[in-house]
């Protein structure tokens, strides 16, 4: 299933997508839980309720489309390097400070986070704070939702938490994950993570096997599969969850491919006026403007 959420008239609803992608179903949440978006739905689900009734379908271009999560509980967990010619890239950039200590392809999933503020949607504008910082890179990926919660989960049993995936786009402030020797503030930013364009439960995605693309004003700049994955899906929910709780609606951004913006000689930073699309083959397509 597909689970959106949208705006209404002003609105906010949550609903399923129809197969042609061409309808949304609305779901009777209980009130004032539609401004959850699709979390309260991951949550009835990984209690074992029942998905509620979908009503009668709407057109899905007579809605606006919103993330599906559009303020998730806590930070999202994300992981930096998670591709090998990535990582190569990466470290060639001079911009990463985490090669000094691990060299190129890390030992260990480098994890870090984004805090929920940043989320838009699919059609928001990813704003360049053109007076902090114009050093501005797109980082396509998929992302992991959790379903059933839970710690100390073993790799064997890690995809049983799995709800499903969604896209994100980690953009990043180069000069800042650099200057600071840390990555939480650089990927914070405001508009930093466009998210969407809705949830896809696990048995419509594979996200083991999966291809993750992205172009840039219509070039191709990203193409790769979730079979180049240094930590794989179930390595990544064991690390976490070896001493963090995850929790239903937890969303973790596996990691990006080879072809980013700071992997150019010389960089090829986002500007004004450009736009990103990204496309990840059993989800959709999440595509933003830059302002």
């Amino acid at each position: 299933m597909k689970i959106a959420a949208y705006l209404d008239r002003g609105r906010p609803g949550v609903g399923l997508v129809s197969s042609d992608l061409q309808a949304i179903l609305p779901l009777e949440l209980a009130p004032g839980e539609e401004v959850r978006g699709a979390l309260p739905v991951v949550e009835l689900l990984a209690a074992g309720a029942p998905l509620p009734t979908p009503g009668a379908p709407i057109g899905i271009h007579t809605v606006q489309l919103i993330a599906p999560i559009p303020r998730p509980r806590r930070n999202l967990f994300c992981v930096g390097k998670n591709y090998h010619e990535h990582a190569r890239e990466f470290a060639g950039s001079g911009f990463d400070s985490s090669a000094k200590a691990g060299g190129e392809i890390p030992a260990a999933p480098i994890i870090f986070t984004k805090v929920p503020e940043c989320v838009i949607a699919a059609g928001e504008p990813i704003v360049v704070p053109a007076a902090v910082s114009t050093a501005i890179d797109y980082e396509a990926e998929l992302a992991v939702v959790i379903g059933k919660g839970g710690k100390g989960i073993r790799k064997a049993d890690a995809m049983q938490h799995v709800w499903g995936y969604t896209i994100v786009n980690d953009v990043t402030s180069r000069d800042w994950q650099s200057r600071h020797l840390q990555w939480d503030m650089g990927k914070s930013f405001d508009t930093f993570c466009p998210m969407g364009p809705w949830l896809v439960s696990v048995d419509e995605c594979d996200g083991t096997r999966t291809r993750v693309r992205c172009w840039v004003n219509g070039e191709e700049r990203q193409n790769a599969s979730t079979t180049d994955l240094i930590f794989d899906i179930p390595t990544l929910i064991e690390t976490l969850s070896a001493g963090i709780t995850l929790y239903p609606g937890d969303v973790i951004a596996t990691g990006t491919p080879v072809g980013v913006g700071i992997g150019f000689k010389p960089p090829r930073y986002l500007k004004p006026g450009d736009t990103v699309r990204i496309e990840i083959e059993g989800i959709g397509v999440l595509e933003n403007p830059v302002r």
